[in-house]
């Protein structure tokens, strides 16, 4: 189910996307090395006991780094895979294991191995085990993929601290949802209320657009 926000003009708003159940998601930043995604992904990702599997092939690692697991608001289970298959492979491995609670893979560039026949196994390994599947596509351009929502992802400055203004406030984002099996796709200004623990998604800054009950709070991006 979507929900729109109205328009005081009467013109249709921006419309939430559809909750997305445990399958395959993609995540492009707007620039190779913009973190972005890792943050939106992580603050998408369901909260719960069991760790996350981080696959990163060797590339990724060598120009993003690795992930400080005790910096992360979740457990992690950290494999840096040494090419594209072997990272695929990884991928496909852990979304057998009943005792992880998602997978995230990270794959530099466009590698032949990740073709439409590997998303659509994934995605399928994913719906099947109902674990979600999170691949961060870095130096890559969207091309044929079975994954079930592609976002492109890009870092906007962080809302203010309301205790120390020299200090960075919950992280925002710009989440373009360009292609989703689910609903139609539309722009957000995506933040995470650190506080709630949760993935906020809200009309783009400047829009018209206004939630119905200005008491209520837009409702968490699940994925």
């Amino acid at each position: 189910m979507t929900i729109p926000f109205p328009d005081p003009s009467g013109r249709a708003g921006p419309v939430l996307p559809a909750p997305c159940p445990p399958t395959l998601s993609e995540a492009f930043p707007d620039s190779a090395l913009d973190p972005g995604p890792i943050g939106f992904v992580l603050a998408a990702l369901p909260r719960g006991p069991r760790p996350v599997l981080w696959v990163q092939d060797h590339a990724t690692a060598r120009e993003s780094g690795v992930p400080y697991a005790l910096g992360l608001p979740i457990r992690v289970i950290h494999v840096r895979a040494s090419n594209a298959a072997d990272a695929l492979m990884a991928i496909e491995t852990g979304l057998a294991c009943s005792a992880l609670g998602a997978v995230i893979g990270e794959i530099w560039g466009a590698p032949k191995r990740l073709d439409f026949t590997a998303t659509k196994r994934l995605a399928l390994r994913a719906e099947a085990a109902a674990l979600p599947c999170w691949l961060l596509r870095r130096g890559a351009e969207p091309d044929l993929s079975a994954a079930r929502q592609r976002w492109r992802v890009a870092s906007l400055p962080s809302n203010p601290d309301p205790w120390d203004v020299d200090a960075p406030g919950d992280p925002r984002w710009r989440a373009t949802l360009f292609r989703s099996r689910l609903g139609p796709p539309g722009v957000w200004e995506a933040t995470h209320d650190r506080a709630a623990d949760r993935l906020d998604l809200a009309p783009p800054a400047g829009d018209r657009a206004v939630v119905a009950d200005a008491g209520a709070r837009p409702r968490r991006a699940t994925g």
